[in-house]
């Protein structure tokens, strides 16, 4: 039924988030028109997971609120080796990598668009599966 999840992230100066893509993160993409010199890339995210996550509750003793809202992060095999890397590529990372419970994550600033949570995993994965 389900092949695969396209991924949309919207913004301000999309070449350049398109750039950071390409250039820093390295991620294989094809063109959307297939024509060489395209700029309208389309890259291979990896494996996926979906999960859902309350807008209220308690955690750790703690209630929380948040707004309905989607989230894109990417999970990583290792949070310091990839943040040495992303920082030789000239990102910015802007805080992190720490322990988040859940994982050792970091928020990477993105060109054009939000910063994106880069994590470790410390939960069971389902990507694999």
């Amino acid at each position: 039924m389900i092949s695969a999840v396209h991924t949309l992230i919207y913004s301000d100066d999309a070449p350049a988030t398109r750039a950071f893509f390409r250039d820093v993160l390295q991620l294989p993409f094809v063109t959307d028109d297939n024509n060489e010199g395209s700029d309208w890339l389309i890259f291979n995210g990896g494996p996926c997971e979906i999960a859902m996550h309350p807008t209220s509750g308690e955690f750790d003793g703690e209630s929380f609120r948040a707004p309905r809202h989607h989230q894109i992060s990417l999970m990583v095999a290792d949070a310091e080796a990839t943040a040495a890397t992303l920082r030789e590529r000239g990102a910015t990372i802007l805080n992190g990598p720490r322990d988040m419970g859940f994982g050792i994550g970091m928020e990477v600033e993105v060109p054009g668009t939000d910063a994106i949570l880069f994590y470790q995993p410390k939960h069971a994965t389902a990507y694999d599966k």
